[in-house]
């Protein structure tokens, strides 16, 4: 089951990495700006995770007891729900987009790059909302391969629409383009995005996946169900609230080292993002097997489905790491050809790298607490990650020792090591285990 996930969220990922390295061809301050936009932008994935993990311990629990009419009650809430919390959101950032990008650059042309991409995702917020959940709920009733073929699907047209969008004419070939620049770079990941939400849906709605949802039960919310799909991942979403806020934090900082820093970073994120995706996808894919076994008391197999998780983790992790960190002019190359970009690359792919393993420790144990729906450990992680390791790093490496910028890649590196200490240590104290939702 973790296997079609974690290839299904690859493809997920690729949709943003398609787009790092198309935008790459444009300029390194288009890619400052998508770097920029994306930090604020994660602020709002507050809420998608909060509901989102929340439903996947409702609806694995439910499927897993045989509750099979309690679970499509979920996953229609579910939809409902976070689609409103969507528009919320959407509304937020339109109103605040400008200032909180503004904090972070003057620079009028990464700016410029960073609202040209940033509004038309904004204004598809709720669709992609929706494309988490389709996905999620065929997951949680043990249709793993589904999400899996959609998102490899949809990342094969974004990467065909990219080029075909952003340029003049598409690199390679004679054939025309529509220009459209980074706008026509968050065109066409909307575009995808919405396909693969309607694929789902269908699969959803038409019952061929076993659970059968109805347009009666989407048009009316049930509080009951709505009350829990925001709270039990409210610690959740509390720790990544901390997390994107040290983010946007930490960017501050990067940002003074210039353009070239912002852009460097960004493609950083987009690398580990490649790395760290398939641990989420196996996260998710643990998570929903924790649940059913918790559902039907089978706690040795729950405890031993975290265990395969961290070790499959891990040993995928130490290949990629140890590719990544002999080829890292390479890497960076596939996404930019800018000189002062790949070469402070070098060093951050090759400390960024090993680093990841921390993250196959922590993802494989969250497992535990997702399937069960005990969070806290979530919120302990970051605030001792985020407030009691990255920020003050920064600041003393940056603003007190000057320190180059070198320094910031392995600040990074420590905060998802405090991270996944702390969850092992949560782990070991077994509570998770007779948590139920």
């Amino acid at each position: 089951m973790s296997i079609p996930t974690a290839l299904g969220f690859l493809g997920q990922t690729i949709y943003d990495v398609v787009d790092m390295i198309w935008i790459g061809r444009v300029s390194s301050a288009a890619v400052a700006g998508i770097t920029i936009f994306v930090i604020v932008f994660w602020t709002v994935e507050v809420l998608n995770e909060i509901i989102g993990i929340s439903s996947v311990s409702l609806i694995s629990q439910s499927f897993g007891a045989k509750d099979y009419e309690r679970t499509r009650r979920v996953i229609e809430q579910t939809l409902t729900f976070k689609a409103l919390m969507a528009l919320l959101a959407m509304i937020f950032l339109l109103i605040f987009l400008k200032p909180l990008l503004g904090f972070l650059t003057q620079d009028e042309e990464v700016l410029k790059h960073a609202l040209d991409y940033g509004f038309i995702r904004l204004f598809f917020l709720p669709m992609m909302f929706s494309s988490y959940t389709v996905n999620t709920a065929l997951r949680c009733v043990g249709d793993a391969k589904s999400p899996m073929m959609i998102m490899l699907f949809v990342s094969i047209l974004n990467a065909v629409l990219d080029p075909i969008f952003i340029f003049e004419r598409v690199p390679g070939t004679s054939l025309p383009g529509l220009n459209l620049g980074v706008f026509g770079a968050g065109l066409a990941t909307v575009i995808s995005i919405s396909i693969a939400f309607a694929i789902g849906f269908y699969l959803l709605y038409s019952g061929k996946r076993g659970i059968k949802i109805s347009l009666r039960g989407l048009l009316k919310l049930d509080w009951s169900i709505d009350y829990r799909l925001l709270t039990i991942g409210l610690p959740t979403g509390f720790e990544m609230l901390i997390q994107k806020a040290s983010w946007y934090l930490a960017m501050k900082v990067i940002a003074a080292f210039g353009t070239v820093a912002v852009a460097t970073i960004g493609i950083g994120n987009r690398f580990t993002s490649l790395l760290g995706m398939p641990l989420i996808g196996l996260y998710v894919g643990s998570t929903a097997i924790v649940g059913q076994n918790l559902g039907a008391n089978r706690i040795t197999t729950a405890r031993e489905t975290v265990k395969a998780g961290v070790v499959v983790g891990a040993i995928f992790v130490a290949i990629a790491a140890g590719l990544a960190f002999s080829f890292p002019e390479g890497i960076m190359r596939i996404f930019i050809d800018d000189p002062a970009v790949v070469n402070l690359g070098i060093a951050m792919v090759r400390i960024l790298a090993p680093g990841v393993l921390f993250l196959a420790v922590f993802y494989g144990i969250a497992a535990a607490f997702g399937g069960s729906g005990y969070m806290k450990p979530f919120i302990t992680a970051s605030v001792i990650s985020r407030c009691c390791v990255l920020l003050p790093l920064l600041a003393i490496f940056a603003f007190l020792l000057n320190w180059p910028v070198e320094t910031i890649w392995v600040t990074l590196v420590l905060t998802d090591a405090a991270s996944a200490l702390v969850m092992f240590f949560a782990y070991c104290q077994r509570k998770w285990e007779s948590k139920r939702v």
